[in-house]
């Protein structure tokens, strides 16, 4: 072994039961090399990951292969041995963590509780070097920081907080799973930025797993494409993504999001237009002090006219969702207008129930929107309420619905607990759109699946979209997804718009310096000659700072 041979997989093999999850699965990762692992889900990305902390299910054993770090097997340490391992040798930061903290701890015990395990340190010094931590990730407030907990922090700061607690020890291996998964393409690049400072800063190598390719491309040296449990491809990113061997790599770049072509301006009366909503929530009440107030929308009017598709992007917080729900109908406003099809809602009853009959949404989460007590068919057929409909026609109906997603008659019994994340959400399509409505919201609805699957989603929903002619309110942080589906753009910042357009203008020739910044946020694959991609870079600021 090289002085350089940081942790070395051999030959792992991992089953539940007699069934191999993992199978002979070999690579390396080099100090201060950062290694990105990428497949669909169930791919065994998460899996290989958690191995080498044995970190696996119960039901998942170790069939054959060893692990060694820093020329130690990890399978043949006891419990105790491999405890002081974890966290101060090879940390871990986590896809979702609001799940991986603890929400009854604060965030000064959580991040103090590495300290006192690993090291020497007293209280007093333990809490200065958790405070210098805190500070280094961006977040400030001293004290207050360290008694407050998880649920009062932001996503973003709530992932700052995981870093911290990974860093705070130096480990010399980071894992990081998914770990911006959930986040806005802004604070994706900021962990992720801040991720690489503190790992050079630390002499910390980096074990990347995701599915975002163009994120790889961008922060890795080396890439390893897995599919059922083993390794298809590898080698340094640029050349794998720019020549890719394997047809498994190809099908996966291939699935990257693409701009559409420019279809014709959509005219006539609007068929949902907001006009100058507004939108408080009550903050909390704190001691002598009065009850504050957040204004999630400020007086924002959109319209959204005939076939077109509008999509709006911006930041975490800055309204996105609110508005969607507000159109919906979902959420009461403090002021504004709300028209349907150029009338105000709630003049007229009539016209109210059209609205409500022919607005219809797709959450960014099927699971939690899908009723775990009802099968497939009755979650699709329950859309179909009040329509007068005979039941031979609703079973029709239902049937050609799951047809026209993909899902067919077989699936039609189970309930959603029995699909994958991609059925679940072609199932909320299918009840979206078995009424024809003449306007759909979809809330974030790919932002949760692995790209080939967002990729069939994506190309149903414009299949869907261009048989029926509906209009649609997309909202994702997700901005290939807008270049390939959207026909004009919506920016949205702190509750306001701060610029809109058709989408060819606005990421090609942004007008505000904050969609400058987002649109630089997100990294850029260009396919090449030959079926790879190559990095892109939208300006020289952006390049620069992937150069340091």
């Amino acid at each position: 072994m090289t002085d350089d041979l940081l942790l070395k997989v051999s030959n792992l093999t991992l089953a539940v039961g007699a069934l191999p999850v993992i199978n002979n699965l070999n690579f390396s990762i080099k100090r201060r090399e950062m290694l990105g692992i990428v497949g669909e889900s169930g791919s065994g990305k998460t899996l290989a990951s958690r191995a080498v902390l044995d970190l696996t299910p119960p039901a998942v054993s170790r069939v054959s292969g060893n692990i060694v770090f820093e020329g130690r097997d990890l399978g043949s340490l006891a419990p105790a041995e491999l405890r002081s391992v974890r966290g101060a040798g090879i940390a871990m930061v986590f896809q979702e963590p609001m799940t991986s903290l603890n929400p009854a701890l604060t965030v000064g015990k959580q991040l103090d509780e590495g300290l006192e395990i690993h090291t020497d340190l007293n209280a007093a010094a333990r809490r200065e070097v958790v405070l210098k931590m805190l500070d280094r990730v961006g977040i400030s407030g001293g004290e207050s920081v360290l008694g407050a907990h998880p649920h009062q922090f932001s996503g973003g700061m709530r992932q700052r907080i995981m870093l911290a607690s990974a860093m705070v020890l130096k480990p010399k291996l980071l894992i990081a799973d998914e770990p911006t998964t959930a986040l806005d393409a802004v604070i994706q690049r900021e962990v992720m930025e801040l991720m690489v400072e503190l790992s050079a800063e630390n002499d910390t190598a980096i074990l990347l797993i995701s599915h975002d390719l163009p994120m790889i491309a961008r922060y890795c040296d080396r890439v390893l494409v897995m599919q059922d449990g083993e390794i298809r491809e590898e080698g340094p990113t640029d050349k794998v993504i720019a020549n890719p061997q394997h047809s498994y790599t190809r099908r996966l770049l291939s699935t990257l999001p693409r701009r559409g072509p420019v279809r014709p301006q959509r005219t006539g009366t609007p068929i949902v237009a907001a006009q100058d909503i507004a939108v408080e929530f009550a903050g909390h009440r704190k001691l002598f002090r009065p009850k504050t107030t957040k204004q999630a929308l400020k007086g924002v009017s959109v319209e959204i006219r005939p076939g077109e598709v509008v999509a709006v992007v911006g930041g975490s917080g800055s309204g996105k969702t609110t508005l969607a729900r507000v159109i919906a109908g979902l959420q009461k406003t403090n002021s504004g207008t709300l028209l349907w099809q150029g009338q105000a809602i709630g003049s007229d009853r009539a016209h109210t129930s059209d609205y409500r009959t022919n607005c219809q949404m797709v959450f960014q989460d099927p699971y939690s929107s899908l009723d775990p007590r009802m099968r497939v068919f009755e979650i699709v057929d329950e859309a179909l309420r009040g329509m007068g409909l005979a039941s031979g026609e609703r079973k029709t109906r239902v049937t050609q619905a799951l047809d026209e997603v993909g899902l067919g008659n077989a699936l039609s019994k189970r309930f959603p607990h029995e699909l994958s994340g991609g059925q679940r959400q072609r199932v909320a399509i299918a009840r979206a759109i078995i009424r024809r409505p003449d306007f759909i919201i979809a809330d974030e609805a790919v932002s949760a699946l692995d790209v080939t699957v967002r990729a069939q989603v994506l190309d149903l929903f414009a299949d869907l979209q261009s048989r029926y002619g509906f209009s649609c309110l997309f909202i994702t942080h997700d901005l290939g997804v807008v270049e390939q589906i959207a026909d004009r753009v919506i920016v949205m910042r702190d509750g306001e718009i701060v610029e809109e357009g058709p989408r060819d203008a606005i990421f090609d020739t942004p007008k505000t310096a904050y969609t400058r910044e987002l649109l630089s946020a997100v990294p850029v694959l260009e396919t090449i000659e030959g079926g790879g991609v190559a990095l892109k870079w939208r300006s020289e600021a952006e390049a620069s700072v992937s150069a340091r």
